[in-house]
């Protein structure tokens, strides 16, 4: 399983501002300096994540972001969940556009499957707070941009 860079992208938005006091703003701008990723990425991946409730979004001149919640109130998994397009491994994943010939008696789909769940599950088992226990190591890094 492979996540897509929007949701790594997300991910790392979470870290960022969770790295910070919840008082403190983020920009967008010194998140994309310090992960050196694309502003214009950054944004929809910001208004995705404001339209989930995971940061809120402060307007006007000093204006920015910051988490809506406690980090251990941010399920990791959750956020996986909403954020990916999708979850379809292989073509027979998909009903709408499954031409897999084998599907009736393939054994693979559900193996897959089995494995897809395990993956989700240890998602599940982390919050925002369990990636930032080093967060003074974390904002050493990104804050010093």
């Amino acid at each position: 399983m492979r996540l897509t860079m929007y949701t790594d992208f997300s991910l790392r938005v979470l870290m960022y501002v969770g790295s910070k006091e919840r008082s403190q703003l983020s920009t967008i701008q010194e998140i994309s300096t310090a992960y050196g990723i694309s502003k214009n990425h950054l944004m929809k991946v910001t208004y995705e994540l404001g339209k989930h409730g995971y940061i809120e979004t402060v307007r006007g001149r000093g204006g920015g972001i910051r988490l809506a919640h406690d980090p251990i109130n941010i399920n990791v998994g959750e956020v996986v969940k909403k954020m990916e397009d999708d979850f379809y491994l292989v073509e027979c994943f998909n009903c709408a556009s499954n031409r897999c010939v084998i599907t009736p008696v393939c054994k693979l789909r559900n193996v897959l499957h089995e494995a897809l769940t395990a993956y989700l599950s240890v998602l599940d088992a982390y919050t925002l707070q369990d990636l930032l226990v080093n967060k003074e190591e974390l904002g050493a890094i990104l804050f010093m941009k």
